[in-house]
C-alpha cells in the first residue's frame, strides 16, 4: 500500500507559529487553515513547535507533514462521513534540538499569527525556568524568549490566540509571559511593546476529535488506498470563539463559512458552552450510570433520557442564559445531534470523573440564577443532583482526595443526617445548598428504593419544583 505522503497535494508557505501538533490542532486549527486554502483566502500553512521534548516530530517528518482528517457525524439527522488530506504543516521544530531554530522564526515578518494547544496544564509560570535555559521547559518561558527576540530585531509584534481549554486563557498566557519578563529583568520598553504591538486573545474552542482510529485503522486505510499513521478522526460540528479585533483580517475564517465567532465579549459564548453541552454532559452522567447506560448516544436514544434532556434545555438551561433565544435554541438542537453521533462512543463513566467539581462549575450557577429569579428550585438539575450524591454515597467513584475524604465522613453518619452534611458542606459547593435539603433527600429515598427512572418519571409527572 502507498503511504500518504506519495498523494498529489498543494503545499503552502508559512504564515502561523503553531505551538502544539496533537490530535486536537491538526483536526481543528489545520483543518481550518485547510478549508481557508481551498478557497483561495489565505493560502498559508503553520510551522508547528513541538512544546514537549518527545513528540511526532519524527512521525509528521516521515509523512511530509501530511495527514488525514476523516469527519464522522450526524449532520440534520444524516450521518456523514468525509476524508481530506490536511497539507497545511509547513514543517514541524523540536526546540529540544533545534532552539537557535525556533528563536529565528522571530525574523520571519510573513509569521505574524501564534496559535496553541499545549493541554490545560500547558499555561503555567515556572519560576526554575531560566532565560539561558535553551529551552526553558514550560511553554510560556519558550513563547517569551520568541517574543523577545522579535522586540530585539525591531519587528511587529504577533495575534496570539490560545486554544488551551481554561478559561480566559489569553490573558492568564500574557501574564506568565509577563511574569516571565520580570523574572528574566527583561527592559521595560520590552513589556511596553507586548502591550501595544501584540494582542493576547482569549478563545474559546469547540470540537470533539477522538484522533487517531486504533481499533479501525486498517479499515480506513483500505478505504483512502494509502497508509496514514497519523489521520484524525473528527466529529463535524466546530466552533471558535475569539475575543480580539482585527482578527479577521489575518485569519479570514469567517469569510471561509466557518463558525467562526470574533467578538470583544466572549463571556455568553463560554456560558452557553459550559452550560448547554458541558452541563447535560454532568446532568445526565450520573443518572445514566444508575440505569446502567454506558455512553452519550445510549442516554439520547432512550426515551425516559430523551426527554429529560429536552426538558432541562427548555425549561431550566436555555431560560437562564444571556443569548438570543433563537440562538441557544438552535445551539441545543445541534448538542443533541451530536450526542447521538454513532462515531464517538463517549462513555459515562470517563464524563464521571470528578463530577463535584464538574457539577460546581457547568451546574450549579444555573440552580443558583434560576433559583433567585423564579423563587422555586430546578427539578431537572435538582434530580441531577440527587443522584450525585446518592452514586457518591452508594457506588465507587473517582474524584479529588477532599471529595472523597468528605464523602467516606458522610458514610459514617446517620443516613438521616447524610444529605444535610453533604449540601452544607463549602469544600464540595463554595456555598450552603442546605436550602435544598429536603429535596434532595426526598428524590434520593426515591433514587434508592425504586431506581434512577422512578425519579425521571416523577420529576416530569409531577411539579416538583416547589417554592422556596
Amino acid at each position: 500500500m502507498q503511504t500518504i505522503n506519495k498523494q498529489p497535494v498543494t503545499t503552502y508557505p508559512p504564515r502561523v507559529i503553531q505551538f502544539g501538533e496533537g490530535n486536537f490542532m491538526r483536526g481543528f486549527f489545520n483543518w481550518q487553515l485547510a478549508q481557508m486554502n481551498k478557497q483561495g483566502l489565505f493560502q498559508g500553512s503553520a510551522i508547528v513547535v513541538q512544546p514537549i521534548e518527545q513528540g511526532l516530530k519524527p512521525l509528521l517528518d516521515q509523512q511530509d507533514h501530511l495527514y488525514t482528517v476523516i469527519l464522522e457525524g450526524l449532520v440534520e439527522g444524516a450521518p456523514v462521513q468525509t476524508t481530506e488530506i490536511i497539507s497545511t504543516i509547513h514543517s514541524v521544530i523540536n526546540p529540544y534540538q533545534q532552539w537557535q531554530a525556533f528563536l529565528a522564526l522571530a525574523e520571519n515578518e510573513q509569521l505574524d499569527v501564534i496559535v496553541s494547544n499545549t493541554t490545560e496544564a500547558g499555561i503555567r509560570f515556572d519560576e526554575s525556568d531560566a532565560f539561558m535555559d535553551t529551552p526553558p521547559s514550560s511553554f510560556p518561558a519558550k513563547l517569551t524568549a520568541l517574543l523577545y527576540r522579535r522586540f530585539q530585531l525591531e519587528k511587529p509584534g504577533f495575534t496570539i490566540i490560545p486554544c488551551e481549554l481554561i478559561d480566559r486563557n489569553g490573558e492568564k498566557l500574557k501574564e506568565a509571559v509577563l511574569a516571565y519578563a520580570r523574572l528574566w529583568a527583561l527592559p521595560a520598553a520590552f513589556i511596553e511593546w507586548l502591550d501595544t504591538d501584540n494582542q493576547f486573545c482569549c478563545s474559546l474552542v469547540d470540537r470533539i476529535v477522538p484522533g487517531y482510529p486504533r481499533e479501525t485503522a486498517a479499515e480506513y486505510e483500505a478505504m483512502l488506498g494509502y497508509h496514514d499513521q497519523l489521520m484524525v478522526t473528527a466529529e463535524p460540528f466546530m466552533l471558535w470563539v475569539i475575543e480580539g479585533t482585527k482578527v479577521e483580517e489575518k485569519l479570514p475564517l469567517q469569510a471561509a463559512g466557518l463558525n467562526v465567532i470574533v467578538t470583544d465579549d466572549m463571556t455568553p459564548y463560554r456560558e452557553q458552552k459550559v452550560h448547554l453541552l458541558n452541563g447535560p454532559h454532568t446532568a445526565i452522567v450520573s443518572l445514566g450510570r444508575l440505569a446502567g447506560l454506558e455512553t452519550v448516544e445510549d442516554v439520547v436514544n432512550d426515551p425516559d433520557f430523551a426527554l429529560y434532556l429536552d426538558h432541562l434545555f427548555q425549561e431550566e438551561l436555555i431560560p437562564m442564559l444571556d443569548l438570543p433565544e433563537s440562538q441557544l435554541t438552535a445551539y441545543a438542537e445541534e448538542i443533541k445531534e451530536r450526542f447521538k453521533n454513532p462515531y464517538v462512543h463517549h462513555q459515562l463513566q470517563s464524563i464521571a470523573l470528578n463530577s463535584v467539581s464538574k457539577f460546581t462549575a457547568r451546574l450549579l450557577p444555573v440552580l443558583m440564577r434560576y433559583s433567585q429569579k423564579k423563587q422555586q428550585f430546578p427539578k431537572r438539575i435538582t434530580a441531577s443532583l440527587a443522584a450525585l450524591l446518592y452514586r457518591y454515597l452508594t457506588c465507587p467513584f473517582e474524584d479529588d482526595a477532599s471529595v472523597t475524604a468528605i464523602f467516606a465522613q458522610a458514610q459514617e453518619m446517620a443516613p438521616s443526617q447524610q444529605i444535610d452534611f453533604l449540601l452544607g458542606s463549602d469544600a464540595l459547593w463554595q456555598t450552603d445548598l442546605r436550602f435544598l435539603t429536603a429535596e434532595i433527600t426526598d428524590m434520593v429515598a426515591l433514587l434508592s428504593q425504586d431506581g434512577p427512572r422512578a425519579l425521571l418519571h416523577y420529576v416530569e409527572q409531577n411539579d416538583y419544583a416547589t417554592p422556596i
